[in-house]
């Protein structure tokens, strides 16, 4: 990975987005963010935030606000270049900006992960999607897809940061079918690398104390509850991630947990071919 791209200095906008002051130094106070809505117990150094009803749906009044500090909190530290624990529609997830190199590399090293091996890029919408790659199918098959718990490999564009994946001219895109991850990249306003939250080489994880011995090198975990019944293998599967980079064809690199809907529409209803 080439030297990582500085993220100091995007503290000031993160003060004026989500209403806080800056501190000493240029960093914004924390004040508001140390007060979550619904305390639990934290590894020393973590901060958690547990989110109102269920994290797959958006709260609804009177909910809202403990919904709204938690989506606070998460837009800032990404912003300021922080790594954040995020549930999606599939798994827990580990999420920073996609343009923080130093974030990147952040990642890699708290999850032991080979820098050989590619993270996914997370969006808020399929609009988006046009922005950060070269898209050669049909939009329909987009929306079929997207958002849901699929990751769909495209040509990556010059939008990207260069220190992403910088080994393949590929990239993975997700849209997870959850509400919270969803108003979280939209608010951030830019691409949010993702990977499941473990150690490498290890278990996937359903529920946020799964992966708690990672908490101290987070700056945030937002606890969405149980993934799925929070015990069953199936639901450890992850995302059914799919090559579309090839007009015409598929390649089915990960089955995942989506596997036959999505070869099915893939298949029937838009004619592409499996690769092998």
């Amino acid at each position: 990975m080439s030297p990582a791209r500085p993220c100091r200095g995007l503290r000031a906008a993160v003060a004026a987005s989500v209403g806080l002051s800056e501190g000493p130094g240029g960093s914004a106070r924390r004040g508001r963010l140390l007060r979550p809505p619904s305390p639990a117990p934290a590894a020393p150094g973590a901060r958690l935030l547990r989110l109102p009803g269920s994290g797959a749906v958006r709260a609804a009044s009177p909910e809202r606000a403990g919904w709204t500090e938690a989506l606070r909190a998460a837009v800032a530290e990404l912003r300021a270049g922080a790594v954040v624990a995020v549930p999606t529609d599939t798994l827990y997830g580990l999420a920073c900006s996609a343009s923080c190199s130093a974030a990147l590399g952040a990642v890699y090293r708290l999850k032991g992960r080979s820098e050989a091996k590619p993270l996914a890029v997370c969006l808020g919408r399929v609009a988006d999607v046009y922005r950060y790659c070269h898209v050669r199918v049909p939009e329909g098959l987009l929306k079929d897809l997207l958002p849901g718990p699929v990751t769909l490999v495209l040509e990556r564009s010059e939008e990207l940061n260069k220190d992403l994946n910088p080994f393949t001219p590929l990239v993975g895109i997700r849209i997870p079918d959850h509400a919270f991850i969803q108003d979280l990249v939209q608010v951030f306003g830019g691409p949010v690398a993702l990977t499941s939250a473990n150690l490498s080489s290890q278990a996937s994880s359903l529920n946020v104390e799964e992966f708690q011995d990672l908490w101290p090198q987070l700056s945030l975990v937002i606890d969405g509850g149980p993934i799925g019944d929070g015990r069953s293998p199936e639901y450890r599967l992850g995302s059914t991630v799919v090559d579309l980079s090839v007009p015409g064809k598929f390649d089915i690199i990960r089955p995942g947990c989506a596997l036959e809907s999505t070869a099915a529409i893939l298949q029937q209803k838009y004619g592409l071919l499996p690769s092998h």
